[in-house]
């Protein structure tokens, strides 16, 4: 694998005329010589290629550590770049598509002729997004293809929501990142398929099953069984393999603030240093060596936004074990709860 120099280049999201600045310009050479740089998006920041290039695609993989045989999501900056991309457009997919582009939803279509095998791991199908983001649609649309464009973080690490989480774990991998400051939704794009007039979605995120239901309709949209049963494998990219986990071992709680502050004690009396993963309205509720408030719990979406920086600060202290508050499993909450049981393997201590 190449070594860089890694570059920040900063880029004011509310800038007018953003293609013609010159860190988006350098961002998008890059892009066209095949290299990778790192984006951000309203969800995390992306690490993005040339989804028609073999070459990108394998670079992307590289960078990421991430096993070559997990799909990738395309994104788009206009509806004319599906063309190629995808060989056809479903009747509910384009209601989708009204509704919720440029936005955090995913939509995977029958693949077209004009895309790397190595984007969708040899699938018939292929992911593709519109990101509701000044600065990725500006460098879509300098680079003049679509990109494939990963979490830009080592694979397994917890995702990237500022500029320094992307310099943190692809310093010397990458030649850039775009840097636009810190992302607004904080959890990936959830991720549907459209057969037919159904919707099944393949991974929760920022727009919820009820946001799906008001466009395609009352009991048309499904959750993908391989989401709720580990015996089924999970058909979304980036859901095959563990994700969003810290350095520490990390466990959820499903249980009393009392209960979860004596899991704490336990492991403090043996010698450990723990953090809790809580939010607002109980941080100073536990007593630990390290407690990190992750949004407010009357606010899911603040849950969401922080969640991965939280994660993240966790490592920081060098804590050698981390305890987590659960979540309720209703709107955005099932995306929240979807990453920390990824996050955690899917340990759950209950009361």
């Amino acid at each position: 694998m190449k070594s860089f120099q890694t570059e920040r280049w900063a880029v004011d999201k509310t800038e007018n005329t953003l293609e013609n600045h010159p860190h988006i310009i350098q961002a998008s050479l890059w892009i066209n010589e095949n290299e990778v740089v790192a984006i951000p998006t309203e969800t995390v920041y992306g690490l993005a290629g040339n989804a028609r290039s073999d070459d990108a695609i394998k670079r992307i993989f590289e960078a990421k550590g991430r096993p070559s045989d997990n799909p990738l999501i395309v994104h788009i900056s206009d509806l004319s770049q599906l063309k190629g991309l995808v060989s056809s457009v479903s009747d509910t997919a384009k209601k989708l598509m009204t509704a919720f582009w440029p936005g955090p939803l995913t939509i995977v279509l029958p693949k077209g002729e004009n895309v790397s095998e190595r984007v969708t791991a040899g699938l018939s199908t292929v992911a593709v997004r519109m990101p509701d983001h000044e600065i990725a649609l500006a460098v879509i649309s300098a680079s003049g293809v679509p990109l494939a464009a990963p979490s830009a973080n080592l694979s397994g690490k917890p995702s990237p929501t500022s500029a320094q989480h992307v310099y943190e774990d692809l310093k010397g991998r990458i030649p850039g990142i775009v840097d636009g400051g810190s992302t607004g939704v904080g959890v990936e794009s959830t991720v549907v398929e459209c057969t037919g007039d159904l919707v099944t979605i393949l991974r929760p995120g920022g727009i919820t099953l009820e946001e799906l239901e008001k466009v395609a309709g009352s009991g048309q949209v499904v959750v993908d069984p391989g989401l709720e049963n580990e015996k089924q494998a999970p058909k979304s990219p980036g859901m095959k393999y563990t994700h969003y986990a810290p350095d520490a071992p990390f466990v959820l709680v499903d249980g009393s603030v009392e209960f979860l502050q004596r899991l704490v004690d336990q492991e403090r009396e043996a010698g450990k240093r723990i953090g809790i993963l809580t939010t607002e309205e109980r941080a100073d509720v536990y007593k630990a060596d390290c407690v990190i408030p992750a949004g407010n719990r009357s606010n899911p979406e603040s849950v969401a936004q922080h969640l991965y920086e939280a994660l993240r600060a966790f490592n920081e202290a060098g804590v050698d074990q981390i305890f987590g508050e659960v979540f309720p499993k209703t709107g955005v909450g099932v995306a929240i709860m979807n990453r920390l049981e990824k996050s955690a393997g899917g340990n759950i201590i209950k009361e």
